[in-house]
Parts: C-alpha cells; sequence; structure tokens
C-alpha cells in the first residue's frame, strides 16, 4: 500500500483521540482555556454528565472574530511568545484542544473584548456552519453539544452519565484548588454541585473541595530546598481514605498524576498507614522551569523531572516533617454509627437477658455469687436484672493530678483489660493500649537506630524456630541489619534459624511469631523498597510483638505514664498501622447523650 496523506477531517479526528477521551478531557481543556485567558470566575453548565452538555463561561479577556477564526485551526495558540515550549507558564499550549473537540461534537464560540461587540462561531463536527454577532459580555463562552454523536465507536465506550459527571466534577476541583483567587462554579442537569467564591486561602479551598474535616485534621507542609518549594496540606495519618483519589498534586500550578510523586507520598506515609489506606493530601511543589519537562503527555497529566531523586526526596522529607510536629495528634471525626449505639433507654423487664459468663464465671471473688444473687433478688422490680459492673480502683497515695496540665488528661480507669479511660479538660479520652505501646516501642527503636543501635538481650537458651527455606535465606540476607536492632540470628540448617538474642527494649515476645512475621516482611518488601524504608518495616514487626498486649492490667501510674509518653512522642496518634491509638469525646458530644444540649 502506497503512503498517502490523511485527510483534514480524519487528521483532527485522530488529534480529538489524543486529546478528547471523554467529556471530563474536554472540560479539563476549556477550563485551562478559561483560567490562561485571566479569569477571576469561571461558571460551568453539565447535561447528561458532559456526553449532553458542556459550556465553560469566563470573564477573560477574550478574543475578537479574527482570532477566534484561528483558535479552530490545529496547531495555533497564544500561549508560546517565541519557541521556547521549556519556558512555558500557562496550562495549556499545544492548539489542539478546541479544534479537536469540534471535530467531534458540535461547538458553539462566543467570544467578545472589553470595549467591542461579541461574535459568535459554530462548528458542526469539523464544519463551520454559522457566524455572526453575539450578545455577550465581557469574556468567552463555549457550548460543547452532543459529544461523539458522530463517532459511535468512540461513544458506546463511555461510562453511564453519573460515572461520566464524576469524572469532570473531580477535574473541576483539581483546577479550582490550584487557583483560589479565581471562582469557580459547577452546575449538573440544573443542580447546583459546586461553589467557591474568589480570594480563598489555600487551605480554605482546599478544605472546600475536599473534606471539611481535613481543616481540624491536616498539617501545614512547607519546605523550600535549592530553589523547590512545596506547600499544601497533609491529612493525619488516621484521617485517611480507603482509595488515593484523595490526593491532590500540583506542579507549577498544574494539576498532575504522576508516578513519582504518588509514590513519594506513599514513602512519607509508610508505617503510619494501614496498606489498604491512603492519605488525604493536597500539595504544591514549584519548580524552575528548566527542571520540568511539562509536554511528556497529550493531556498534560504528567510530567518528568530533570532531577527525580531529589523532588521524590524533598516530597517524603518535606511530608515527614510537618507529620513529626503533629506529634500525638490523632484525627477526630466522632462517628455518628458509633455515638448511636450509646444505649440511652434503660431496659424492660421484658429485655432481660442472662448474665454473660464473664460477668457470673472465672474471676469471680468468695461470697460474690451471694452478693450478685442478693443484688439480683432486690432489683426484680426496677428495670435492671444484670449484676453490677465490677471495677477496680487504687488507693491515692498521691494528690490527683490536674487535667489541665495533659493534652491527653489524666487516667481514671481501664475498660476490658485494653482502654485506657482518662479525663482531659475538655472531654473523656479512651486509648488503646496496644496500639498506642505498639507506636512508642517503634519511636524508642528508631531513635535508638539513630543513636547507634538497639539494645540487645542474650537469650539464656537460643531459640530454633523452624521456617520454610527461602524464608531462612531471606533472614541470612539481613542478618547484619537485623544485628543492628539487637536481633542475632545464625542459620541452624536447611528449614530453621537459631536466635541468640532479641532487642531489650521487647522484653518476653513471642520470638517464633516475630522471626516469622520478619521473614514475611522480607519477602514482600525486600525488593522495592530502600534499605531504610525495609528497616522501618523491621522495627514495625518487632515494635508489634514487643508492646503491651490487649488484656493486660495495668496499674494507674503504669496508664499515667503510657499518657504522658504518648504526648511526647511523635506519631503517637495512630499505631503503625494506621489506626487511631486514641479518640476523644467532647463534652458536648457527652451532654448530647444524655439530651442535654
Amino acid at each position: 500500500m502506497s503512503i498517502r496523506r490523511l485527510p483534514e477531517h480524519l487528521v483532527n479526528r485522530i488529534a480529538a483521540g489524543e486529546v478528547v477521551e471523554r467529556p471530563a478531557s474536554a472540560l479539563k481543556e476549556l477550563v485551562e482555556n478559561a483560567i490562561d485567558a485571566g479569569a477571576t470566575r469561571i461558571d460551568i453548565r453539565l447535561a447528561g454528565g458532559g456526553v449532553d452538555l458542556i459550556e465553560v463561561t469566563d470573564d477573560g479577556c477574550g478574543m475578537a472574530p479574527p482570532e477566534m477564526a484561528l483558535a479552530l485551526e490545529r496547531h495555533a495558540t497564544s500561549k508560546l511568545p517565541d519557541e521556547a515550549i521549556e519556558n512555558v507558564v500557562t496550562l495549556g499550549f499545544r492548539g489542539e484542544a478546541l479544534p479537536s473537540i469540534a471535530s467531534v461534537a458540535r461547538l458553539t464560540l462566543e467570544s467578545r473584548v472589553r470595549g467591542s461587540e461579541g461574535w459568535s462561531r459554530i462548528v458542526d463536527n469539523g464544519a463551520l456552519v454559522a457566524e455572526g454577532p453575539a450578545a455577550i459580555p465581557p469574556g468567552t463562552r463555549v457550548r460543547v453539544e452532543q459529544l461523539f454523536a458522530r463517532v459511535p465507536a468512540r461513544r458506546k465506550f463511555l461510562r453511564s452519565p453519573r460515572a461520566e459527571y464524576g469524572q469532570s466534577l473531580d477535574v473541576v476541583k483539581r483546577l479550582a484548588m490550584a487557583r483560589p483567587d479565581i471562582a469557580f462554579s459547577l452546575d449538573h442537569d440544573g443542580r447546583r454541585a459546586l461553589s467557591v467564591p474568589a480570594g480563598e486561602t489555600l487551605p480554605d479551598r482546599v478544605a472546600a473541595l475536599t473534606d471539611r474535616g481535613l481543616f481540624d485534621n491536616g498539617i501545614a507542609v512547607d519546605l523550600e530546598r535549592e530553589g523547590l518549594r512545596l506547600g499544601g496540606v497533609a491529612g493525619l495519618p488516621t484521617f485517611n481514605r480507603g482509595v488515593a483519589d484523595h490526593q491532590y498534586l500540583f506542579v507549577n500550578g498544574r494539576p498532575v498524576k504522576d508516578r513519582l510523586l504518588i509514590g513519594a507520598v506513599r514513602g512519607a506515609y509508610a508505617e503510619l498507614l494501614a496498606r489498604d489506606r491512603h492519605a488525604v493530601v493536597a500539595l504544591f511543589l514549584d519548580v524552575p522551569a528548566d527542571m520540568v519537562d511539562v509536554n511528556v503527555h497529550p493531556a498534560k497529566t504528567e510530567v518528568r523531572f530533570r532531577e527525580p531523586s531529589m523532588v521524590r526526596g524533598m516530597i517524603v522529607s518535606g511530608l515527614r516533617r510537618a507529620l513529626d510536629e503533629a506529634g500525638h495528634r490523632s484525627a477526630q471525626r466522632p462517628s455518628a454509627d458509633a455515638m448511636a449505639q450509646w444505649q440511652t433507654e434503660p431496659l424492660t423487664t421484658g429485655e432481660t437477658q442472662s448474665p454473660s459468663p464473664h460477668l457470673w464465671g472465672e474471676g469471680r471473688g468468695e461470697g460474690q455469687s451471694d452478693l450478685l444473687s442478693s443484688y439480683v433478688r432486690e432489683s426484680r422490680p426496677t428495670y435492671f436484672t444484670a449484676p453490677p459492673p465490677q471495677a477496680r480502683a487504687e488507693p491515692a497515695y498521691a494528690p490527683i493530678p490536674n487535667t489541665t496540665q495533659h493534652p491527653l488528661g489524666v487516667a481514671r480507669g481501664q475498660v476490658a483489660r485494653t482502654y485506657i479511660v482518662a479525663e482531659a479538660e475538655d472531654g473523656l479520652v479512651i486509648v488503646d493500649q496496644h496500639a498506642a505501646h505498639e507506636r512508642l516501642v517503634l519511636e524508642r527503636m528508631r531513635k535508638a537506630m539513630a543513636s547507634g543501635g538497639v539494645a540487645a538481650q542474650a537469650l539464656l537458651l537460643p531459640e530454633v524456630v523452624e521456617l520454610e527455606e527461602p524464608a531462612c535465606d531471606r533472614l541470612e540476607a539481613r542478618a547484619d541489619e537485623l544485628t543492628e536492632f539487637g536481633l542475632e540470628l545464625e542459620r541452624f540448617g536447611p528449614r530453621a534459624m537459631l536466635v541468640r538474642s532479641v532487642p531489650a527494649m521487647l522484653g518476653q515476645s513471642d520470638v517464633r511469631g516475630l522471626i516469622a512475621d520478619l521473614a514475611d516482611e522480607l519477602a514482600a518488601y525486600d525488593e522495592a523498597l530502600s534499605l531504610k524504608e525495609r528497616l522501618d518495616h523491621v522495627a514495625a514487626t518487632m515494635a508489634c510483638h514487643g508492646s503491651v498486649r490487649a488484656g493486660r492490667v495495668l496499674s494507674v501510674a503504669e496508664m499515667n505514664a503510657l499518657l504522658r509518653e504518648m504526648e511526647v512522642t511523635p506519631h503517637s496518634g495512630q499505631c503503625n498501622h494506621g489506626r487511631p491509638t486514641w479518640i476523644k469525646l467532647a463534652h458536648g458530644d457527652i451532654e448530647k447523650l444524655f439530651g442535654r444540649r
């Protein structure tokens, strides 16, 4: 087959395939044009998820009729004053968006420059069908109707209108987040879905477009290094999501979904989040134009850095510095479902239940049976038939601490041998003793590693742990690194490891379980992570095995010591798996439970 030149309409449709994948991509190009035109307000209307209608109206500089005609030609742009494409500062610059959209839809372009009359051009699937004067305020209005109506092969691959609308809303959110100086509104099928005013602060705009809870559960990020600047908001590790859709990343004001940046965020939150949870962040990275290439993707959603390792290191260190400053903070989001579980009505006589075995059985002292039976007999006319809760109290040999001096309050007791109940100045604090101590042990271990190594405790009798041969191979290869943690291992045949010492701070831990978990961790992360990140995983696994277990009875002094150490330990608001270590029931929440407010 001989080589031939493709017809113009086919060239435009091929270009449209690169730029206009779906309604959201067309909307992105139109909103970026409005931002580049200097708009202070952008109004968007959608119908049918953007398939039936996309309309973008701005109050920017507008275009004269000759410029409008040129804008509908391929590779015509006002955003490159010269041929130095690496110095581009606008969001768009390829000059393909409008002609590409017009080749697969009916496009109406109306524009007016201040001080002159408005003009309109209508292009239907690549053919100019009408033009003439238009009554329009200064600025530009672009109307796209029946996208892919004449390209059925493309249209049948679109998702449902609701799904397409979700993608379009995400595009507008990301662009609006980058420009808090511009007002945005979005209507879908006649309903206002988004409206943000101009002049907001960056944290306010981010919270308005993500989750209002981020304002109270986020930390400001601010770092400058070697000409690069990183700013934004990072959510506390316990303020997380099940998907990564709430990670908003910007490079020089341009929303991107770059694998390098996403990987850096994941690395910064390593050991602070469960593996199936994702951080909520909005990060704005400003780099010199000669250090980044924004022209590596047709839709400009990916970038390429000249120094990728420096960029990744800056993001990781900037986020970790911010999270370190958060100290013991934890996301405080009272769950409506949890609050609804509080019983506010007494049990009626028809609702009596048999006493639970753990209340009547083991752990009952002498004479307790007669006392409980007497209590039940005496309380038959009343609502309650269950025995009274068994509590534990200790004599106060020292004055009760002042709650105003401690953010996490002072211990008042222990529930289910698992949760510490403390009274703070502004509410009731409940602490998961195992999760909290797990984080404290990990941070102690990291501090010891930074100071030269973890102290080891030799076992009186070395313990033999049998494993599969590949697991033994992995542990043997990392034996020198594990020694720095105070864990001394030797190969003991093809399928066993000999444990001679364990970290002293772990105390009497489950040696067999610890070694088995370490082998699993090395299998999952050995090749993918750097040495430091692998060591963090090792430290987290050890900390889990050496922490206070649920079910252990603690004295009041031990509880208060745990609370005081949490207040001065970084990241103590979440355990090594990303779950919260403490929650607070504010005085207002308690009053609601009793109907006082």
